[in-house]
């Protein structure tokens, strides 16, 4: 068996038993021997993925920068007169800066790999005649495969056995309709992609139904494959976050360098040298524009995505990162976010009247059933998609919780699905969708065919005959508000007369009962929605379940309080016409029950028309336009579906909503320690224009020269930005209400803080000048002590920028030892170029005195001081 040989094959114009013939295999699948021998063979099923970086690439994009040009500039003409050193020293200073920008930026990339990484695409597929789940990089040509709506088709697949399947082909196609899909026989080999209904290609989607198949090609193989190169993306677009700093950046470069001619133009004007200028215009242009903010959030953000990875949150799209900690609403799913989703049967109650209790808990078959729910065993089972079997490791299952919980209580009165089946063979099935409300399943009993529903008990109830539907429902009424969630089983007869879809017309068919499901909240849930109130978000409990049960479990949460903080699909459904009416009732409602997948849409854009931010988890297909449409759309990772993750901005690892506000603790420290990097970088750069300002007008020498300012652009900011970028976070992000997202960067607050830092940084360090010269110092000794006390302010005031509003001996050194390290580090490298031959030269810099730095150290701690009092004021 070869690819050239498979790939040849038009394996919608060939027959099922061909098509068996053709790849080797059979209804029992392949075995795993076979498996792994055709996983040698073919190689993973993957295509082919958008090419990393290479190092050198990272490297050279380091000098994509209009200012980068300027400084090639000024080593280029440094050259033509003969100041070989000062451009040694530029070029050193470019490579110094491009080295730590190249290993930034790869352990970026590297990081957002190792994300992706954790996002797999899962498949069932029969191995050695067992249904098990498997990565879909691990299928093969041969491997029979099931799957149902949501699913992200992983392979080109020849169907098999379908139910109502339709297929989102619009990737290939570009049709936005949906196709149906069937296992139909051969069909014409000249079929384009849109008419072959009898395959499922990979990269699209299965938007309904459930369907079974041979899967005949992977990888480049596929329809998808052929035409990978096309659909490859090798260049994401920039956060929006980093784009409107990108354009600051612009804005304020403009800004610096008109300063920066006029302080030129003076500085000729007083009969400075053309060449100091030019070369002293470009150091300072570069020193106080920080162009390296973009890169700088870049890498702040691409860290605290790993972050959030390890406390379960999984970023798809970067802005998520910091987008989730503006949320002010989260709308959840219920049923495995807030619940455990371990559904267990508990009790019943038959249509003879008697209540029963189930024992046991969870996926295990150990209690008792009475023989009486027999007959509703067998329907829960029969009318089921999950599996629930004893293998040698213990109890293996897979499928919906509710399907699994049923086969689990049948377990319990000694029945099995596969023995059931044998017995009574299925002639029909239709699967359980959100729009419908139940399932059904057509089986052989004897001399007639029987139809088992499972579903809503208002929706069962109308189509019984042998108990009024008023009891029914009022039964189901006071289980659902003892916080059940509540099913109902029925049968009729079945004769090929009737039509799977015309069930809801029935009024004949007998109830067997009602089966109360019990899955217990999750023990984190409660403390996560405390957090949630503490932090000013609100949550919003959105679920198919029966009002009464959804209403008795947000009670125990805290989420609710009283009946009418609950509204159902049907309340909103008649507020339609009155948008009003429907937007008031959505903003004050807290639990959201029974609705549609269409009404999650309509809930999301209602939230964000009142001015919320929302943040909405889902796992089904039918979750994706409300997980578009939010402003941070979350997925289910372990029971999400494809189309959901697809969807969604940031995916939830283990389905917890407990990790969802780890996730608005985390985005509140990403969007915190962003404003620190840009904190520092700003103020820092607007003090090197103050103090140059100042010098020109009182007509001092220069302060600084052009190699000493690109040296402390480099030993300071170029290295202590990524240890703030590291910042754990304050301890109180949860105990804020939410900022505004429209909010800017540059607020009051940050304004205050970059004019109060930069003029104290600039105005002493004039003054400091200003008195050496004044006290006997020449101006190499006074620009070397000069040079000293800036790097001394920016190693303090990193530790200003920590927090904004905390004093920093609030602070534990502790929490971010990389930091303390980097400011080490930085005055170790400053105090030792002075003691490097050349280099010392070089920056006209001298040997440090303890007595020297133990004098220039208090100047440099009474910005310590300043801004302290500054944050006392502002408490």
């Amino acid at each position: 068996m070869e690819f050239d040989r498979l790939s040849h094959i038009l394996w919608h114009g060939v027959t099922r038993q061909e098509v068996w013939s053709l790849l080797n295999t059979s209804q029992q699948g392949l075995s795993g021997e076979e498996a792994l021998k055709r996983q040698d063979l073919f190689g993973p099923n993957e295509l082919p993925k958008a090419q990393r970086k290479s190092v050198l690439t990272v490297y050279f994009h380091q000098f994509i920068s209009p200012l980068i040009y300027l400084l090639c500039a000024a080593a280029l003409v440094s050259i033509l007169i003969g100041e070989v050193t000062d451009a040694l020293f530029i070029f050193a200073v470019l490579q110094i800066n491009a080295i730590i920008g190249t290993i930034q930026e790869w352990k970026a990339q590297k990081s957002a790999e190792s994300l992706n990484a954790m996002v797999k695409n899962r498949v069932v597929v029969l191995r050695d005649g067992k249904r098990i789940e498997i990565d879909s990089a691990q299928l093969v040509p041969g491997d029979y495969a099931f799957l149902e709506s949501g699913a992200l088709i992983p392979a080109d697949i020849r169907l098999i056995q379908s139910l109502e399947a339709r297929a989102d082909e619009s990737l290939l196609t570009g049709e936005s309709v949906t196709v149906n899909k069937g296992a139909l026989e051969a069909i014409g080999e000249e079929s384009a992609i849109g008419d072959r209904h009898n395959m499922l290609h990979a990269g699209t989607t299965l938007s309904q139904g459930r369907c079974e198949g041979i899967v005949t090609q992977i990888g480049l193989h596929t329809e998808l494959g052929r035409i990978a190169q096309a659909l490859q993306t090798t260049e994401n677009a920039a956060p929006p976050l980093v784009q409107r700093l990108d354009k600051f950046t612009r804005s304020i470069g403009f800004l610096v360098v008109l300063a920066v001619v006029i302080l030129g133009a003076t500085m000729v004007w007083q009969g400075v040298s053309v060449k100091e200028v030019f070369f002293l215009a470009v150091a300072l242009s570069v020193s106080a524009i920080p162009e390296g903010l973009p890169v700088a959030i870049t890498v702040a953000l691409s860290i605290s995505s790993f972050h959030m990875s390890k406390r379960n949150v999984i970023v798809r799209a970067l802005p998520a990162v910091e987008g989730l900690g503006a949320c002010t609403v989260i709308a959840s799913d219920k049923t495995g976010t807030l619940t455990v989703n371990e559904l267990t049967v508990r009790r019943l109650w038959l249509a003879e009247g008697p209540e029963l209790e189930v024992s046991g808990e969870g996926y295990s078959p150990k209690g008792e059933v009475d023989f009486k729910a027999a007959r509703l065993a067998v329907a829960a089972s029969l009318c089921n998609e999950a599996t629930f079997r004893l293998e040698k490791e213990g109890y293996h299952h897979f499928g919906d919780a509710v399907d699994v919980a049923f086969l689990v209580m049948a377990a319990k009165a000694g029945l099995d699905r596969e023995s059931l089946l044998e017995r009574h063979p299925e002639h029909g099935f239709l699967p359980f969708e959100s729009e419908r409300k139940f399932s059904a399943s057509i089986n052989h009993f004897d001399d007639e065919a029987l139809v088992s529903l499972k579903g809503a008990a208002e929706v069962i109830a109308p189509l019984c005959s042998n108990i009024k539907s008023e009891d029914i429902l009022k039964r189901a009424e006071e289980m659902a508000s003892q916080g059940y969630r509540v099913l109902a089983l029925a049968q009729g007869s079945w004769s090929e007369d009737h039509e799977l879809d015309a069930l809801s017309g029935r009024k004949d068919l007998t109830f067997l009962g009602l089966a109360g499901l019990i899955d217990p909240l999750r023990p984190e849930a409660f403390d996560a929605i405390k957090k949630c109130a503490c932090a000013g978000v609100g949550v919003r409990m959105v679920t198919g379940d029966h009002p009464a049960t959804a209403l008795a479990l947000a009670k125990e949460l805290g989420i609710a309080h009283e009946k009418s903080d609950v509204v159902t699909g049907a309340e909103l459904k008649d507020l339609q016409d009155d948008p009003i009416n429907l937007a008031e009732t959505i903003h004050s409602a807290r639990v959201f029950a029974r609705v549609e997948p269409v009404q999650k849409l309509n809930i999301v854009q209602s939230l964000q028309e009142n001015n919320h931010f929302v943040a909405v988890t889902g796992d089904g297909v039918n979750d994706a336009p409300a997980l578009r449409s939010a402003n941070i759309g979350v997925a289910m990772g372990k029971e999400g579906t494809d189309v959901a993750r697809g969807a969604a901005d940031l995916i939830i690892t283990d389905d917890n909503f407990a990790s969802i506000v780890n996730g608005v603790e985390e985005g509140r420290i990403a969007y915190a320690n962003v404003r620190k990097v840009i904190y520092l970088l700003v103020s820092t750069g607007a003090s090197e224009i103050v103090l140059f300002f100042l010098c020109l007008i009182s007509g001092m020498p220069l302060p600084l020269f052009a190699v000493q300012l690109l040296w402390l652009n480099l030993v300071t900011n170029g290295v202590q930005h990524v240890g703030l970028s590291l910042e754990k976070g304050e301890g109180d992000e949860l105990h804020d209400p939410p900022r505004n997202p429209k909010m800017p960067i540059f607020n009051r607050r940050m304004i205050e803080e970059v004019v109060i830092s930069g003029l104290f940084i600039g105005i002493v360090a004039y003054l400091f000048f200003q008195y050496a010269l004044a006290n006997g110092f020449d101006e190499a000794s006074a620009r070397s002590s000069l040079l000293l006390l800036m790097v001394l302010f920016e190693n303090t005031h990193v530790f200003n920028c920590r927090s904004e509003r905390k004093s920093l001996f609030k602070m534990p050194l502790l929490r971010n030892p990389i930091l303390v390290m980097m400011v080490i580090l930085t005055q170790a490298i400053h105090i030792g170029a002075a003691y490097v031959p050349g280099l010392n030269t070089t920056l006209n810099i001298q040997p440090v005195s303890l007595d020297q730095w133990l004098t220039l150290l208090p100047l440099a701690l009474g910005l310590i001081v300043v801004m302290e009092i500054y944050k006392w004021l502002r408490r």
